[in-house]
């Protein structure tokens, strides 16, 4: 029993150090080391130093290589530690660390999965921040509060990613949960991870709202813009705009600020309406509006495009943001279940706590091969 276990994570551990081997050539990693050895070499030089321009596009390159390369060094060398100790596992004939390097190898193996995705990320806007705006369906108090429940969902991804989260709207419901919500996740390849997630998400569950507690489905519709850059043409005329301001509002419908700092923009010609009300300024609410406005034209353009594309190459898949794209449910058993991949899990508080990437990886696998 003890050799096939040996034999089993042997051979599970060098198929590993086989597609890692493969895709660290296939990246050019080595090439990418030798070029952030350079750059680290050069920044200590005074001609660097004496220039600011250069030292702080030189500290970027730095930074943006590290971020590529050392997450595959370090995965490479913990494979390699992982091979020297079942090594010695089997010259001992410890059955127990055997079983230890087979656990490391499985996660060993997501790591390597999800570095794999990453280099899927290859569009322009991958990279971007993203935006994400958060609005339930009919049903009042119970889809309210089940667009809160998904506001800490991806909030709590973002945090355990490394990410940061700002709010740039938020409107309480009138017991519960919120009205709408758009929040700002700041990091690299944000948008990029998470463009998978617009359209309709489902819940089913006991409603904690309902004295007979019968069971209830919930929707709320989620979407995904990047936050684009000031070069990233995307015009907007101000004649096609209707902008009104009106005062904050905290929980429970109070007015936090005596002035009209909240901003809300409509776009006439497509309808779209958003609004900002984080900042004490009026000035800088209508700022942030308008970059989410500007994202969300962009966005809807850039869906055209693919929509054009795809009846070009002859595809009959329904692209729609309304598509329901995963279930969540409680009750009469627990699953969460993404309709596009079949990717599912029992685990849902795991999920509501926001351990994600096992559906973003699953749906940008499936983009890629299809």
């Amino acid at each position: 029993m003890q050799n096939a276990d040996f034999k089993d994570t042997q051979r599970e551990l060098s198929q590993l150090q086989k597609k890692i081997s493969e895709l660290w050539n296939a990246i050019g990693i080595d090439k990418l080391r030798e070029k952030l050895a350079e750059l680290e070499s050069d920044i200590q030089k005074n001609e660097v130093w004496s220039v600011k321009e250069r030292f702080a596009e030189i500290n970027q390159e730095i930074s943006r290589l590290k971020r590529k390369t050392d997450p595959w060094a370090k995965l490479k060398n913990d494979t390699d530690e992982a091979l020297g100790l079942l090594e010695m596992a089997e010259a001992e004939g410890d059955e127990s660390i055997i079983n230890e390097v087979a656990s490391i190898v499985k996660h060993l193996s997501v790591v390597f999965d999800q570095l794999e995705t990453r280099e899927l990320l290859s569009e322009n806007d991958d990279v971007r921040d993203a935006f994400v705006s958060i609005h339930p369906g009919a049903g009042g108090t119970e889809s309210q509060d089940w667009a809160s429940m998904l506001l800490r969902m991806y909030t709590r991804w973002a945090e355990k990613s490394g990410f940061t989260v700002e709010i740039i709207d938020y409107t309480h419901g009138d017991e519960a949960g919120i009205k709408s919500a758009t929040i700002l996740i700041k990091g690299e390849y944000a948008y990029g991870l998470l463009k998978g997630e617009t359209g309709v998400h489902r819940l089913v569950r006991i409603s904690p709202f309902d004295a007979n507690k019968r069971r209830h489905t919930s929707f709320s519709s989620v979407e995904i813009m990047p936050d684009i850059e000031e070069d990233v043409p995307v015009e907007i005329n101000e004649n096609d705009l209707k902008i009104d301001t009106y005062r904050a509002s905290g929980a429970g419908g109070q007015h936090v600020n005596k002035t009209d700092s909240a901003v809300r923009i409509t776009h006439l010609p497509t309808g779209i309406v958003v609004q900002c009300q984080n900042e004490r300024s009026q000035h800088k609410n209508r700022a942030f509006a308008m970059k989410v406005l500007k994202a969300r034209i962009y966005e809807i353009h850039k869906q055209e495009q693919n929509n054009k594309k795809m009846v070009l190459a002859g595809e009959k898949k329904e692209i729609s943001w309304g598509n329901q794209l995963r279930s969540y449910v409680f009750q009469p058993y627990t699953l969460v279940k993404d309709h596009r991949t079949g990717e599912e899990t029992g685990s849902v508080e795991y999920v509501f706590d926001g351990e994600l990437n096992r559906f973003l990886y699953a749906y940008l696998k499936s983009i890629k091969h299809s």
